[in-house]
Order: C-alpha cells, then structure tokens, then sequence
C-alpha cells in the first residue's frame, strides 16, 4: 500500500503540469484546486486500491461471468486507457467523477431497489432503471469486453468490467443519457447536462453502474 501511495504521488505531480487527466470546465479552477483535488483522492483508499484494475479490458468477464442478476451498488467509473501514467492521474479523476454521479443519481432516485440487470444464457436480459423496465436480446463481445443491448427503443452499447464487489456496467456519456432520458423519461435539466458534461471534463473515462449480486 505504501508503494502504491508513493506511485500515485510521484504520478500526480506529474500530472498537475500538464492538468489533461484533471481538466474542469470552470472558470476560476487554479492550481490550488487540482492539487486539493489530488491530495483527497490519493488519501482515499478506494482510489489507491484501484490505481491498477481501473481500466476497462485489464481482466476481461467471460459470457458465463454476465449470467445472473445484477443490482446497483454505487456509481460506476472506468478508465479506457492502458497507460500507466494515465490510470494514475485518471483515476484521480475517475473519483472525482463517480462523486459527482452519486450526487446526480440520488436526485434522479437511483438505487439498489429499484435499478437492476438480468442476463440470461440464451441471450435475453431485462431489468429496470429508477423502476423503469427495460428488456431486449444481448450479444457480448468478450475481447472487446463489449455488451450490445437491443431493445425496441433503441441499441445500446454497454462495458463490462469486473470490479472487487462484482460487476461494473459502463457506458459512453451520451449513451447513458440516453438510457435515462428513454427508461426515466427525464427532460433537458441540470442533472443531465452535467453528466454530459463529465465526457467534456474527464476524457476517455466510460459512466455507468457498479453492480453486485
């Protein structure tokens, strides 16, 4: 752990001369902020913990690993990239990130109760999201670690990466727009917009849901 906590600090500093892995759309963000940024993620230990297995694709879930019934746990965040120096300082993003969509999916009302996957062998899933159902057939692409949805609304393309209390479910920003926007029928409001706005802030970073079992 000590290691690990040396890693991340030597990465940071690097990262705050550049600021890419940290970039805000805020007027008035100055150097003080992202290093305050910085020192807090790196004092929590789920950030420090996941420095190695936060990108998507570093341990790929078979089809078999999918089956079941998956029930939201917390906010789920994921890197894209393999590059070390990027899990490091994305990571502080990624937990900046995940804060910021508790916030928004405890005003949309998202919880583990009302917001669930099933995953059938023969292909099927269902579900509901803030108590809305969804179903529709699956294809998964274990190499890609690519889920595609297919419903009567619409074709939803999903990640799926293992995490140490089960199973994330990710998604490009917009797309996860859409499933809320569809299953929700939520209209334009400032919720949306700023999740849409984390794929401005946090390049390269996949949204979406840890599940667990």
């Amino acid at each position: 752990m000590k290691k690990a906590k040396n890693i991340l600090a030597g990465l940071a500093c690097v990262a705050l001369t550049s600021c890419g892995a940290l970039g805000t759309s805020g007027s008035g963000s100055g150097v003080g902020d992202i290093l305050g940024t910085v020192l807090g993620a790196m004092t929590n230990g789920q950030t420090i913990g996941n420095v190695i297995s936060s990108v998507i694709g570093t341990d790929k879930p078979s089809q078999a690993d999918l089956i079941g019934t998956w029930s939201y746990r917390q906010p789920g965040v994921a890197f894209t990239t393999e590059n070390l120096l990027a899990k490091a300082g994305g990571e502080v993003a990624a937990t900046t990130a995940k804060e910021k969509l508790a916030t928004y999916y405890n005003s949309l009302g998202i919880s583990a109760s009302n917001t669930q996957l099933t995953f059938t062998q023969d292909g099927q899933f269902s579900g509901k999201v803030d108590g809305k159902s969804i179903s529709g057939t699956y294809t998964y692409d274990p190499q890609k670690c690519l889920i595609t949805m297919k419903t009567l609304l619409f074709s939803l393309p999903a990640y799926a990466k293992k995490t140490t209390g089960g199973m994330s479910i990710l998604f490009e920003s917009k797309k996860l727009l859409t499933v809320l926007q569809t299953v929700s029928a939520i209209s334009g409001n400032s919720t949306l917009s700023t999740i849409g706005d984390l794929s401005k802030n946090y390049d390269g970073i996949r949204l979406g849901f840890d599940m667990s079992r």
